[in-house]
């Protein structure tokens, strides 16, 4: 018998199944995006759960994309709004300068 072929009922060596076996590919429900969007329109709860969803092992693949799409706009967001204070900043400065 070749030792490769293993029946559902044994174990290889030390292989154990994860506790929460959850299909990753499984589609969203309406009602579970529903939900998410609700979850994220609280302020420090949406942005932790948006770092959980998106590094999460057991988060269905379109939430985890949905959640890495929503930190890059959030990290794009960031740096224009630095930008837009600096740009600001230097124009009111300079603007005070003059009088």
């Amino acid at each position: 018998m070749d030792s490769n072929n293993f029946t559902p009922n044994q174990q290889s060596g030390g292989y154990q199944q994860p506790i929460y076996n959850q299909p990753v590919d499984k589609p969203v429900s309406i009602g579970d995006w529903v939900l998410t969007i609700f979850l994220l329109c609280i302020p420090i709860v949406g942005l932790i759960l948006l770092f959980v969803w998106a590094f999460g092992s057991n988060t269905p693949k379109s939430k985890s994309n949905f959640a890495k799409a929503q930190l890059i706009w959030i990290l794009i967001d960031i740096i224009l709004v630095i930008f837009l204070y600096f740009v600001l900043g230097v124009s009111f400065f300079t603007m005070l300068s003059y009088y």
